[in-house]
């Protein structure tokens, strides 16, 4: 056990709280408290997952897990005892929180209104539920507190008395957030309720907070309000300034509701800072953030979970206490790294297993966290529910439909059966895309085909079906759900352009990709994804000051966008304006840290301005992140030995890449003459070591070389000749690949050409400049084609792209962009397009 940092943290969420918003009442002195502790400690913006709901995104927060690994994955699950479905409880949660792992290290917790934490979990201190708030009844009538409410049960008597209901507000609680209620007819707008119901609730969280602050003892307190996101997904709207579409008078009713939550929020936080002792060290953050200005939707689609479109990427962080930093602004938080962190603070290991970070620069002294295996392998009382009660929530339900079946049990109903139904679907639908923000795009898709089998008229089903499709280059299957998805609404048709646009780009049409992109761009030019991906289509062709304007655009629309401020780095980098260059990577950087290409174009910026300690800094930041990035190796071998001088660092790196090329074999292939060897000349240009004999030499049919092995014609009889390939590229020609060796991995570029031209240049390479077209060669070849791609396709250790010759002649940009990211990104492309000789392509159709 290391030493701790911290004898107390106080965890208080506020959900969807934005500095966009704060900032402002700060600044107009309407928020003291967090003003307070923002100059007393360190802030930063706190990324958010991927999909942003919140019961999903606590528990991340609360575990340090993604969903795929703590089982939370909506807001409701099926109700495994009564049928029909329920909120999602505690209890399908897998992994244990931080108030478990502290339960075990014998150190006392409160927590309170997390959600989910309903039941409440056995722990050392006291828990009280996210129903705890929430009135059941009409005021004046029996308030019912559910069983499981609060641990332990001792405690429910004094706790139940200061729940607040919505009732018992008075005119003075609302005219704060609705100065003119007085005019509004209250018997058909319906408003005011709401706002007493999310106050009424916020109320009942902070009385038994502070109760608990100042009557138990505690190591560890956690409270959780929802209120500002109730506020924001109700009023957002009619936040100033006005919105067209929006009434005159409602706009002047409601214009201040939002701002009164944020500021009662401010005056609860003051007397939880008042109970707070000097060593208590105070974490404040949301789970996301919400739009506040013309980012706001127009309107949401009948989809579930909808509202999540109003919320933005980033949510707010500020610690303040002891060994904490005071007025400085970190970069790179996630919601993931707020267990390691506290864990860190109370001197306890980090599980490996954890998908967060600790956050290290935000204490005053160097710290080294101390890591474990995983605290789900350590043994003892955790203070969890007992196995009996913990339950995955869609197998229990399963098994409920089993026993209905079966006859042991009375069917639910079919209304329940459809609700269960579609709230697994919906669970499914979620972890689909927590796998796709993994980049486990198999998963993702293996969800989405059963769903899509379902209803393949959901539209979100098609949208995410056709991104990951795209993302694994299954272009045949992409174009399939595009068509698809251009028949069920004329809605998704912008959709469909912008996709389309994508897919050709991965193709290498980029004409055709940029008229999609353009029609997307007209269809909604405030979406700031279409300006990006016209930006990268820029890039690709090297048109990098056409580039750099198109990501500007998509900044001025969306300022906090990681994909734009990366874009135009890398767009100014090719422009040679370096220090501009890494000012607007590290923006990315700042937005999100874990973004390994960004880290890697800031190494490669810092290199052009010769700041060889801080672009190896970057480069080996890249490779924590993306270790098998050979190209960021070779960049630190690079410097390592010729300018930032470190001899055992460059061996160090280059005994890596060797491991990494053990047993790996890029090989060029085709027919012959379909432009093989030019392929070979843009690979050992791009920085890849060809393994050639040069035992036939360059002539008028190849005057640049055919860049041959010669062993390899002996492939048939003895395929050991490969081996000598490892770590390097190779010819071989299409009717030989069947004969490679089993046991090595291959990476195979095969080039296409129209057969008329490769029979073509063929005849004349063999003096036959006269005969006729030979049918029966090219019938066979076609043939010998087709066996390929079947056998490319059977082969476990094979992964095959075509390239086109034509195209790569044509439209070298895109193609060799493809090739680059086949290869793992690590070629020069520039290089690689310089050895292309338009000339050279003399046997045209």
């Amino acid at each position: 056990m290391s030493k701790a940092l911290a004898k107390k943290v106080l965890l208080i969420g506020w959900d969807a709280a934005d500095w966009k918003v704060i900032n402002p009442l700060m600044d107009s002195g309407q928020m003291p408290a967090l003003e307070k502790l923002v100059n007393n400690g360190v802030i930063a913006n706190l990324a958010t997952l991927d999909p942003p709901l919140s019961p999903m995104l606590w528990t991340s927060i609360a575990t340090g897990k993604k969903a795929d690994k703590h089982g939370i994955l909506g807001f409701a699950e099926p109700d495994s005892q009564k049928g029909g479905i329920r909120p999602v409880n505690v209890t399908s949660r897998k992994v244990k929180a931080i108030w478990n792992i502290l339960h075990k290290e014998g150190m006392k917790s409160n927590v309170v209104g997390w959600w989910p934490s309903h039941p409440a979990e056995p722990i050392n201190g006291t828990m009280i539920s996210n129903f705890y708030q929430q009135a059941n009844a009409e005021y004046g009538k029996i308030w019912k507190m559910l069983k499981g409410t609060i641990h332990p049960k001792s405690m429910v008597k004094e706790l139940r008395s200061m729940r607040v209901h919505p009732g018992e507000l008075t005119e003075n609680h609302i005219l704060p957030f609705v100065p003119l209620a007085a005019k509004i007819d209250q018997k058909k707008d319906k408003r005011i309720t709401s706002v007493a119901k999310i106050t009424a609730d916020a109320a009942s969280i902070q009385a038994s907070s502070t109760h608990l602050m100042e009557n138990t003892d505690w190591d560890f307190m956690a409270v959780y309000f929802d209120s500002i996101d109730h506020y924001c997904h109700g009023f957002m709207k009619f936040h100033p300034p006005q919105r067209s579409g929006i009434p005159d008078n409602l706009f002047e009713y409601y214009k201040d509701v939002v701002k009164g939550g944020y500021i009662y929020h401010d005056m609860m936080l003051e007397r939880l800072l008042q109970l707070a002792d000097k060593d208590t060290t105070v974490i404040l953050i949301s789970d996301h953030g919400f739009h506040s200005d013309h980012l706001r939707p127009e309107s949401l689609p009948k989809i579930p979970a909808a509202p999540a479109l109003e919320h933005s990427p980033y949510g707010i962080f500020c610690v303040s206490g002891p060994n904490i930093k005071k007025d400085e602004r970190i970069y790179g938080a996630s919601l993931l790294d707020i267990t390691p962190t506290i864990l860190t603070m109370f001197g306890l290991p980090v599980g490996k297993d954890m998908d967060g970070k600790v956050l290290t620069n935000i204490f005053d002294k160097k710290v080294i966290p101390e890591i474990i295996n995983s605290w789900e392998e350590i043994e003892g009382d955790f203070g969890t529910h007992p196995p009996t009660e913990q339950e995955d929530a869609f197998e229990s339900a399963e098994a409920l439909q089993q026993l209905v079946e079966l006859g042991y049990i009375e069917d639910p109903g079919k209304d329940k059966k459809i609700a269960m139904e579609k709230t697994a679907n919906e669970a499914k639908y979620n972890l689909s895309r927590v796998h796709s923000s993994n980049k486990n795009y198999s998963k993702a898709i293996d969800i989405l085909e059963k769903l899509f089998e379902k209803d393949n008229k959901d539209i979100r089903y098609n949208l995410d079906l056709a991104n990951n499709y795209l993302k694994v280059q299954n272009f045949e299957k992409t174009t399939k759900i595009l068509k698809h998805l251009r028949t069920i609404d004329n809605r998704a048709i912008p959709n469909a352009d912008l996709l389309e646009g994508i897919l050709l780009t991965n193709q290498g049409k980029s004409k055709k990709a940029l008229e999609f992109l353009k029609k997307a761009e007209k269809s909604n030019p405030r979406l700031p994804g279409i300006h990006i991906e016209l930006g990268k289509l820029y890039l690709i062709t090297r048109r990098y000051e056409k580039a750099q304007t198109t990501f500007e655009k998509a900044l001025s629309i969306d300022d906090s966008s990681v994909g734009a401020f990366h874009g135009l780095g890398l767009s100014l980098l090719r422009q040679g304006k370096y220090e501009e260059a890494a000012n607007e990577i590290l923006n990315a950087i700042g937005l999100i840290y874990h973004f390994p290409p960004a880290h890697y174009h800031l190494g490669e910026t810092l290199f052009m301005m010769k700041k060889y300690k801080e672009s190896s800094e970057a480069f080996e930041v890249c490779l924590t992140m993306a270790p098998k990035l050979t190209k960021a190796r070779k960049w630190l071998v690079n410097i390592y030995q010729n300018n930032y001088k470190n001899i055992e660092r460059a061996e160090f790196h280059q005994n890596i890449l060797n491991e990494l090329m053990k047993g790996k074999v890029t090989i060029v292939s085709g027919l012959p003459r379909a432009g093989t060897s030019l392929m070979m000349q843009m690979l050992e240009a791009g920085g890849i070591e060809v393994l050639v004999d040069d035992k036939r030499k360059a002539n008028e049919n190849n005057p640049k070389g055919y860049y041959e092995y010669s062993s390899v014609k002996k492939l048939r009889s003895n395929n050991s000749c490969i081996y000598t390939a490892e770590g390097k590229s190779v010819k071989v020609i299409a009717q030989l690949l069947a004969n490679l060796p089993k046991d090595l991995e291959y990476k195979i570029i095969f080039m296409q050409r129209n057969m008329y031209e490769i029979l073509s240049s063929q005849q004349k390479m063999l003096g036959k400049k006269g005969n006729a077209f030979p049918m029966g060669i090219a019938k066979a070849f076609e043939k010998e084609l087709e066996k390929i791609d079947v056998w490319q396709k059977k082969e476990p250790n094979v992964n095959l792209i075509y390239v086109d010759y034509k195209s790569v002649i044509e439209n070298p940009d895109t193609e060799i962009n493809k090739i680059n990211e086949f290869l793992d990104s690590q070629l020069d492309t520039d290089k690689m397009k310089s050895v292309i000789d338009p000339n050279l392509y003399r046997n045209k159709v």
